[in-house]
């Protein structure tokens, strides 16, 4: 059997070296397999943050079984841990936070206190989104729930550059508005100490209105970098050996192998 095999269709014409085209093949295929390897490792971290986040909330610990010494900011684990709370809420204490916004849609972020019933703490409740474009004279829609309730949230820690803004309140309009939830603010308004961080109710909880917080999604960026990088070599490779063994170099520049070869 030949070694070496010549084509032609058309203009373009290539030598093929079946040796060379078997390590050229083998070495794209181990690349794209490499690529479709990232792919699956991505694949796999999301569905493992989505087993996990499930069986946390399904285990969610009671807030109050916090110690307190874990609450602080420079806690990794707060970060979205999902706690249950069994309270009531303070429905005639609602919170409306300034030009947070939904489907580009301008409105309120709706904070409803909620005392702990086992030990009369208070909690503050992020419910949701409620929007802001309203007829005029109209209050904001935050439908508030009454009596006791069992719900599920998530822990919400700022980032420490968060920007805080000064917000003139009147303590005696009810719902409050502001344009950052500041936990001092709040404790010295409401007269008495408030757990340290807000908390973002889960879905299909008694009181949730939109949930328009970010989702928290696994960080696939890299897996998806290297499947691209990894794609991006075995095309390079076919690439190369095309341009090494046919004429399609002359023909991207726009000249006419044969014209050339008979000047």
């Amino acid at each position: 059997m030949a070694l070496q095999a010549e084509f032609t269709l058309g203009s373009f014409h290539i030598r093929v070296n079946w040796l060379i085209a078997a390590c050229v093949t083998i070495t794209a295929l181990a690349f794209c397999r490499l690529g479709l390897w990232q792919l699956d490792r991505a694949a796999e971290k999301v569905a493992e943050q989505q087993e996990l986040r499930a069986e946390q909330e399904a285990n969610a610990d009671p807030i109050e079984s916090i110690p307190e010494g874990h609450l602080h900011r420079a806690n990794p684990d707060l970060q979205n841990r999902h706690v249950s709370l069994q309270g009531e809420y303070l429905n005639e204490r609602t919170i409306l936070l300034l030009a947070e916004f939904f489907d580009d849609q301008i409105g309120y972020g709706v904070v409803t206190p909620l005392r702990l019933q086992s030990n009369g703490e208070l909690v503050l409740v992020h419910r949701g989104w409620t929007t802001g474009i309203l007829p005029a004279g109209m209050e904001p829609i935050t439908r508030p729930v009454e009596g006791y309730v069992d719900v599920k949230a998530q822990i919400f820690v700022p980032p420490e550059n968060a920007r805080s803004f000064d917000t003139q309140v009147d303590p005696s309009q009810w719902p409050l508005r502001l344009r950052t939830l500041d936990i001092a603010v709040i404790e010295e308004i409401l007269g008495e100490p408030v757990f340290p961080f807000q908390v973002r109710l889960t879905e299909d909880q008694a009181g949730v209105l939109v949930r328009h917080w970010p989702a928290v999604v696994a960080d696939v960026n890299q897996h998806l970098f290297y499947a691209v990088q990894w794609f991006s070599f075995g095309l390079i490779v076919i690439f190369i050996a095309l341009l090494a063994s046919s004429n399609l170099w002359q023909l991207m520049k726009g000249r006419d192998p044969s014209i050339a070869g008979s000047a």
